[in-house]
């Protein structure tokens, strides 16, 4: 059990088991209203390294140019930073647990910069992607790592307020990643875009590994290396395959796919095993809460939605209506910034009315604004194609933040690191579900009408519209998930004898 601290950190204290959702979880913490500090910091951490990761889309021609690779080639950029947050985030849950705070902020800060610093004096694109890869592992750590701190350390009642800042990190950062880019490339190389966010990882890393404190004790165990090489290539080759659907030929991702979902099974039976010794890598325990179940469903529906649409709307814009990266990156930012800028007042508003009559109609609106999207033409003008867009991106914060409260607040606390995991793996998993669901049904429907005689642009549309309508059907899980949750959590005990 933890108390706060003038300073933002918190402290130990004798463990009293109660029922009171104030003290059930984290005892006593910080005045309602107030953010702690180290939630600051750890949102800070988060806007710079989520940032980077879709800060390099608008620089593939020009490393297509400088290193003679093929557009194929050039998409790793992309598909390797969320292969290894699909390998690395699985593993979060029990490191959490096992080292201190700061550790685990000061590994994956280093990584970032580390990572970030390889990348930009590269010689060869593969250089390049090895610095990817050496980010995206800090950067795997550091989402589950702000969001078991805000469990910890927030009061229940102000949770959906705070929550609504990270989330508002996680839609804000991703967003604004392309534009930064198209800003930068008019100035100089791709170079600049990894000079210019490292003096900025490392001051945000410096100030936060001074200021922060260690929530919590970290709790030494060992550590199941079959289960670190279950998960990091089950999940590894499950998105990878997914990502290919569509861009290969069928029998190579249907490998992947196959033997990810094989090794992704084996985790998954090797980690029940596990718990019955009280060691899992990834508790599956948090299945058992059926809100936090329940969550995990809508979260993973919503975000195949979301990433679809995101990938879509951009390849519209250009191949389509002929716009620039930058010009379609400027197009879809203002959606990502209403989503991210509403997430604290969405929060506040879930803390007081409860999540239902935010989440509810939130969905019904998606799925509307999905048919909506789904009835654009060549000639759609671009005012209406974004006020579609910032209209769905609101009501995705409607569904978003309270939800994602409302799952980690239905766990006890020594199961936030693994829910906080397993939600971040999902995200990761649902997203490239999403991406290749959507991009197959485009791609067939466009070629099928191209063989028909029809030109690119109207088959392009005819695909984009299928795609999105078979999304807003998905869209009606997240509806059917809505109207089965709660309006709040019910308080869990410290010592809840269902999951030890």
């Amino acid at each position: 059990m933890t108390t706060s601290t003038e300073s933002g950190g918190i402290a130990p204290k004798a463990t009293a088991p109660t029922s009171d959702r104030e003290a059930a979880d984290v005892g006593p913490t910080r005045p309602v209203g107030r953010t702690p500090l180290v939630v600051k910091l750890l949102v800070a951490a988060a806007f710079v390294v989520l940032l980077n990761e879709t800060i390099m889309v608008n620089a593939v021609p020009s490393l297509e140019k400088g290193f003679g690779i093929t557009d194929s080639s050039a998409q790793w950029l992309s598909s390797i930073f969320m292969l290894t947050m699909a390998a690395v985030i699985p593993l979060t849950g029990w490191f959490l647990q096992r080292v201190s705070t700061r550790t685990a902020y000061a590994a994956a800060m280093t990584s970032f910069c580390a990572g970030t610093l390889v990348a930009a004096l590269a010689p060869t694109f593969g250089v390049i992607l090895l610095g990817r890869v050496v980010q995206a592992s800090g950067t795997a750590v550091m989402m589950p790592l702000l969001m078991t701190t805000l469990m910890t350390v927030v009061s229940p009642q102000d949770r959906g307020r705070v929550m609504g800042n990270a989330t508002l990190v996680m839609s804000v950062a991703p967003a604004l990643g392309p534009t930064v880019s198209g800003l930068i490339l008019q100035l100089h190389s791709w170079r600049l875009i990894f000079l210019l966010i490292m003096p900025i990882a490392l001051l945000v890393g410096f100030l936060g590994f001074r200021l922060l404190e260690n929530v919590g004790e970290p709790k030494a165990s060992p550590v199941s290396w079959i289960s670190v090489v279950l998960a990091a290539a089950g999940f590894a080759s499950l998105v990878y395959g997914l990502n290919k659907v569509g861009s290969v030929s069928w029998p190579e991702p249907t490998i992947f796919i196959g033997a990810g979902a094989t090794l992704v099974a084996a985790f998954a039976l090797n980690q029940v095993r596990l718990q019955r010794s009280g060691t899992p890598l990834l508790d599956l325990r948090t299945l058992r809460h059926p809100t936090y179940a329940k969550s995990l469903v809508l979260v993973a529906c919503a975000f195949m939605g979301f990433f679809g649409s995101m990938l879509l709307m951009p390849l519209y814009l250009q191949h389509v209506r002929h716009l620039s990266a930058l010009q379609s990156g400027l197009m879809v930012m203002p959606g990502g910034l209403v989503m991210g800028l509403l997430g604290p007042q969405v929060g506040k508003l879930s803390d007081r009315f409860g999540a239902r009559r935010l989440v509810i109609p939130g969905a019904v609106a998606m799925v509307v604004l999905l048919v909506a999207l789904a009835q654009i033409t060549t000639s759609t003008p671009y005012w209406l194609i974004v006020t579609i867009h910032v209209l769905l991106m609101t009501s995705l914060s409607t569904v978003i933040t309270p939800v994602f409260s409302l799952g980690l607040g239905d766990l006890p606390s020594h199961l936030y690191s693994h829910g906080s995991s397993l939600l971040g793996t999902l995200q990761q998993v649902a997203g490239a579900i999403g991406t290749a669901l959507l991009v197959v049904i485009e791609t067939n429907r466009s070629r099928h009408l191209m063989m028909a005689g029809h030109p690119f642009p109207e088959a392009f549309v005819s695909g984009m519209e299928r795609a999105l309508l078979v999304s807003a059907c998905v869209g009606l899980v997240v509806v059917a998930m809505a109207v089965l949750l709660p309006s709040r959590v019910s308080s869990p005990t410290t010592d809840d004898t269902h999951d030890r």
